[in-house]
Order: C-alpha cells, then sequence, then structure tokens
C-alpha cells in the first residue's frame, strides 16, 4: 500500500531529522519507503533550490512561487508519483503547503491563486498525512548557526511568525490529514509519537 507523508514546519523544527528517522525506522521494518525533498530532490530541483536559497539579487515573490513549483512538479513527475505507483512509502520534507505558508502567508500573495498554481504542478496530488513539527521561532532560530543562514532565514521575525500562524491555520483547515506535534520535546520522544501515528496507517502484516 503506498502513503504519502510529508513533514512541514518553521526553520530549525528538527523535521528533517525527523523525517530521516522515520524512513530509517521503515527501512528496519521492512517497508519499501523512499525519503525526498523540497526544494530540491532532483538534478533540477538542485539547481532551482540553490537559486532560491542563495541568489544574492532580488527575487520576487511571485518568481519565487514559479520557481519553487517548478522544482515541485519535476520532483512529483519524476520520484514522488513513480515510487507511489510501485507501492512505497514516500516522505519528502516539505511540500506544495510550504508554498502556501511562505510565499501566500509570508509574502503576501493570493493565497487562493498559490493554491492553483500548487495544484497544477502537483498535477492534485495530496499527502495522505502532514506532520508539522510546532515551534515558536525564535526557539527554533536558537537551534541554527547564525553564519549559514539562507535568504529565507534572514528575514525578519516578523515573517517567521506569519509561517507559524500560516502553518497553524492550515492544520486547523484540514485535522484530518495534519498531525501537529510540540516541537519543543524531547527528539527522541516525538519519534516516538511519529512512529505511533506512522503505524496505524500501515496495513497490517501477518
Amino acid at each position: 500500500m503506498s502513503l504519502f507523508i510529508t513533514f512541514e514546519g518553521g526553520e530549525g523544527c528538527g523535521k528533517s531529522f525527523q523525517a530521516k528517522k522515520l524512513y530509517d525506522k521503515l527501512c528496519r521494518s521492512n517497508i519499501p519507503a523512499i525519503l525526498t525533498y523540497e526544494p530540491g530532490g532532483t538534478p533540477l530541483g538542485d539547481e532551482i533550490s540553490r537559486w532560491l536559497k542563495w541568489q544574492e539579487s532580488e527575487i520576487t515573490p511571485l518568481t519565487e512561487l514559479f520557481l519553487f513549483n517548478a522544482s515541485r512538479n519535476q520532483l512529483v513527475e519524476e520520484v514522488i508519483i513513480p515510487n507511489l505507483e510501485l507501492g512505497k512509502v514516500v516522505i519528502c520534507d516539505r511540500f506544495a503547503d510550504s508554498t502556501i505558508v511562505y510565499q501566500g502567508y509570508g509574502r503576501g500573495l493570493d493565497i487562493a491563486m498559490t493554491r492553483t498554481v500548487n495544484s497544477t504542478a502537483t498535477r492534485g496530488l495530496t499527502p495522505n498525512l502532514t506532520i508539522l513539527l510546532d515551534l515558536p521561532s525564535y526557539e527554533g532560530f536558537s537551534r541554527k548557526k547564525p553564519d549559514k543562514y539562507d535568504r529565507f532565514e534572514k528575514e525578519e521575525a516578523s515573517f517567521h511568525d506569519k509561517i507559524r500562524q500560516g502553518y497553524l491555520e492550515l492544520a486547523a483547515e484540514e485535522p484530518q490529514r495534519w498531525f501537529v506535534i510540540d516541537a519543543s520535546q524531547d527528539k527522541a520522544r516525538i519519534a516516538d509519537i511519529i512512529w505511533q501515528k506512522v503505524s496505524r496507517l500501515l496495513p497490517r502484516r501477518t
């Protein structure tokens, strides 16, 4: 049975760590799975990611929207859909919800337009489960090294507060898909909570 799981959250919330922990747990359980990420996950996507994160010249919000979705469409077509068709569990570190939050709530683009562009790029693909690691932005940044900040991490605190609020609003809109976790907890405890949730979605094996 295929399963599409995405991880979302603000900067420094630990989502990449937890996505990897879940992937490792699935592999140890002999459950076919892959781990991928956004922006990137393909050779073309990784090039786009480099522009988006490290380009020093100005990138407009609308350009960000289209670049993220160019990377996303390549990932969906090249990696996500083929592996779902093989019956694998696909784990993605960020997906379309990141664009709604960062370019919509954060940059101020129209939310409905952002959703429409996302839907075109993803071919309407929606995760079965989206895990939100919720953490106040100031706590997330206390975990990161300032000398390694990318374009988004360098934004003002007010921007990142909008990101958190956007995520919480999206989660409230679709409680059947979103699973919100307090990311200030111990990493091992968070991993256990995630596994308990995911294991209930996996087919029982005899």
